[in-house]
């Protein structure tokens, strides 16, 4: 794990969320489990519980009793319209203010994005 990207639980959520966006971890799928992510990345079994309960409390995995935490339907949906909202305060916001302080209109950064769009 990062030791610059917060709390230990928090990566592990993260860990989950990227695989669920990205399709690895499809919904309907069997994500892995507390014992498999805390010998995975040799941390306590509660603190990979804690990261995975917390994708619970989101709605973004289920329990099936007996069974294990399973990606919820609309999961995906879910996480990407959630990292767009997120993405549009980070990046968007500022580049916008900034441009604005620029004198550069929508037209002429529209144009800069364009241009440096293959070199992303």
């Amino acid at each position: 794990m990062n030791d610059d990207a917060g709390p230990i639980f928090l990566q592990i959520a993260a860990q989950v969320e990227n695989a669920i966006v990205d399709g690895s971890l499809p919904e309907d799928s069997q994500a892995p489990s507390t014992n498999e992510l805390a010998a995975f990345h040799r941390i306590n079994p509660a603190t990979a519980a804690k990261g995975l309960h917390r994708l619970v409390d989101d709605g973004v995995l289920h329990k099936r009793r007996g069974v294990g935490m399973f990606v919820s339907p609309g999961a995906r949906e879910q996480l990407l319209a959630r990292r767009r909202t997120e993405f549009a305060t980070q990046y968007v916001v500022p580049l916008l203010t900034e441009a604005a302080k620029l004198g550069i209109s929508a037209t002429q950064l529209a144009a800069m994005i364009d241009q440096h769009r293959d070199q992303a």
